[in-house]
């Protein structure tokens, strides 16, 4: 009986010591995700360019008759 009482109570120092901390979480860091932004097309600036060179090519095929100078008689 003294071995068990003895073995009992080694039992029950050991477990108390082993949870003495209590339980803590791992703590996982996670990485951080980076995204980077996709460039911009290049066929962004074709609509404005195209808008550009049509109005120039309205200016300049202007024909209005109200700024020639008259002809001499």
């Amino acid at each position: 009986m003294n071995k068990f009482a003895i073995a009992a109570v080694v039992t029950l120092l050991g477990a108390t010591s082993a949870l003495a901390g209590g339980y803590a979480a791992p703590v996982i860091e996670a990485e951080p995700i980076v995204v980077e932004a996709a460039a911009a097309p290049s066929g962004s600036m074709l609509i404005p360019a195209l808008l550009a060179v049509v109005v120039v090519a309205a200016v300049a095929s202007n024909d209005s008759s109200n700024n020639t100078p008259d002809e001499p008689k």
